[in-house]
Parts: structure tokens; sequence; C-alpha cells
């Protein structure tokens, strides 16, 4: 019974992964030779791939009856997006942060993600509240498309070509393929989604752990490896600003696109556990919030030391939901304390670095 949870588990990532990474350049090529432009390609297929696994999570979970995965699967993974992921990626070279980012796309994380606490204030995130975050959705990509007309494309075309190499012509031959890849993947991460949903429930029942916990933690982790590999790659490689702009973006749609979907066709909606309404949603409140003042300051920059805060937040957040789930002394109390603090330190750190940063130039005059 042990090795086969091993099996689906593992089965359930490698698949999920192979899947989305076909989904994305298949889609993405097939757009291409219809003419889309590569910012709307990036807004609408590539940000769907990278969210894809979440979204393959939740429906398998809604319609198999398991939605508390569903919800822990969004909230660990938005947690997970900005303490892991840009906290590693900040640890192997400083983040600069777009002015656009810091403008548009963060504010609109943070309101989203106050918007989601509220809507599950009352128990339940159901079909209306669904039908808000998917309409939402609909209009942020709306408003990047009306936005990118006032810009330059060359740049974009140019990065999106040596990213996804579009240098080759189009024939019937190369769209069949196009839509086999689409196709492939998403039977990929159909079977994945299965895969894994079925294995985290075997494993929260063979350790009696809550599937609330087995979806912040394991699936969380799992289905968030794509935006973990390329944040990664992307800062490995100094790439400006992606690592920064795939967790933004990955967030907003999480929230709006996996959520809202879910909360849209699982029946009676998602049940929101007593514990997830006290502690892990204002955690993911509190840091999408915590992103404003820190990409704000310093430059836009987010540094190594910051970004090791971040992932110190993610080691006690996840220290704490261990110890609850196996039983001990409860100490969310004392984890929001600790949370509060790291999170004054980052924001004092900042202002502090902010402030010299101004004062040089009027010492040097």
């Amino acid at each position: 019974m042990n090795w086969m949870i091993i099996v689906l588990l593992l089965g359930g990532f490698i698949s999920l992964l192979l899947g989305a990474e076909i989904l994305v350049r298949g889609a993405s090529r097939l757009a291409a030779a219809f003419g889309i432009s590569p910012l709307v390609i990036g807004l609408t297929v590539v940000a769907f791939g990278t969210s894809a696994p979440e979204l393959a999570i939740n429906l398998q979970s809604a319609f198999t009856g398991q939605a508390n995965i569903a919800l822990g699967n969004v909230v660990g993974s938005n947690i997970m997006n900005v303490l892991v992921i840009l906290g590693l990626s900040a640890l192997i070279i400083p983040l600069v942060v777009n002015q656009q980012l810091v403008r548009q796309d963060v504010p609109i994380m943070i309101a989203v993600t106050i918007l989601v606490w509220w809507m599950a204030s009352d128990g339940s995130i159901g079909f209306l509240d669904g039908i808000i975050l998917f309409a939402g959705l609909l209009a942020y990509i709306v408003f990047n498309i009306v936005q990118s007309r006032k810009e330059t494309s060359a740049e974009v075309r140019e990065e999106y070509e040596h990213e996804f190499a579009e240098k080759e012509k189009h024939t019937p031959r190369s769209m069949a393929i196009n839509l086999g890849q689409v196709a492939f993947g998403l039977v990929c991460l159909t079977f994945g989604a299965g895969w894994l949903v079925d294995g985290a429930v075997a494993l929260a029942r063979l350790f009696s752990i809550s599937e609330l916990v087995i979806g912040l933690t394991i699936v969380a982790i799992g289905t968030s490896l794509p935006e973990l590999a390329t944040s990664i790659v992307a800062a490995m490689r100094k790439e400006r600003d992606i690592a920064v702009g795939n967790v933004v973006g990955s967030n907003i749609f999480n929230l709006m696109a996996v959520l809202g979907l879910t909360g849209l066709i699982a029946p009676g909606g998602i049940p929101i556990p007593a514990s997830a309404l006290a502690f892990d949603i204002p955690v993911m409140v509190a840091v999408a919030v915590i992103t404003l003042p820190v990409f704000f300051t310093g430059g836009h920059m987010i540094f190594r030391w910051e970004g090791g805060l971040f992932v110190a937040l993610y080691a006690i957040y996840v220290g704490v939901m261990l110890s609850d789930a196996s039983g001990a002394t409860k100490f969310q109390d004392e984890a929001l304390l600790a949370i509060a603090m790291i999170t004054g330190l980052v924001l004092a750190g900042s202002a502090l670095h902010e402030l010299l940063h101004r004062r040089k130039p009027k010492q040097k005059a």
C-alpha cells in the first residue's frame, strides 16, 4: 500500500510537469500560427500552462469530493510561490522588479487575495464567488491586452522567439503536431491530477492527516514545481524580472481561474475549514501584502537577505502545520507572532535601505 501511494504521487507529479510543458509548447506555437501576438500568448496560454497543474488538481478534487485538497492547493501554492520560489531565486541573485509590476500587477494580486479572504469568511466559496473571480480574470486579461497595444512589441517578440524558438514555418504537418501536443498535454494533466489526488488522499488517511494539510504541503509543492523551475532558471540566467513576474502572474491566475472555476463546479461550493480561515488564509494575505513594500523599496530590488527571510517564514509556516497535524500543542499564535516579527524586520530593513539609497546623491553633491 505504501509503495502504491509513492507510485501514485511520483507518477502524478511527473505527468503534471510533462503535461504542462507539452501543453505550453504546443498551444504557444499553435497560437503563433494563427497570428496571435506573443504578448497575448504569454498572458493566456503560457499563464494557463504554468498554473495548469493547480487547475487540473482542483477540478479533479472538486469532481471527486475532495474540496479541501482544492483549497489547500491554491492557498499553499500562493504562499510557496512568494516565500520559497522568490526567496530561493533572490538567494541565487538579487531580483529586479519591473515598475509596471509594482504599479499594476502586485496591487491587483493583493486586492484579489483580500477579496478571496472576504469571500471565504462565510465558510465557503460558492457559485457566485466563482463567477466573480473568473469574470475578474477575463477583465484582467483584456486590460493587459489593451495596455500592451500602447507599447512596442519588438522586444516582447524577440524574447518570445528566443524562449520558444518560434522560427519554424507553419505547415499543415507542424499544425497537426502542435494539435497533438495540446491533446497529449491535456491527457497527461488529466491522468496526473487523478493519480496525485488519489495518492494524496491515501497518504492523508494512512497518517491520519487532514486533506487540507496534504493540499497545503505535498500537493501545493508538487503543483508549484513549474513555477519553481522557471523562476530559478531565470534567476541563474540573470533574466531581468521573469522570476518575479512568473510568481505574481501565477498567484493571480490561481485565485481567479483555478479557485474560481473550482467554486463554479464543486457541488455546494468549496467549504472553508475553520483552521484555514483562522491561520492559512491570513498567512496567504500577509504574504501577498508584504510583497508590495519589499518590491517597491531598494530601487525595485529583492535582495538576498530578504530572500533568506522569505524562506525562513515558509519554514515556520510548514513547521506549525506539521506540529498541528501530529497532534502536538498548537503554536499558531506563536507562529503568527514570529511571522509578524520577521515581516517587520523585512519592512524595516527595506525602508532603511531605501532611506540610505536616497541620501547617497545628496552626500555626493
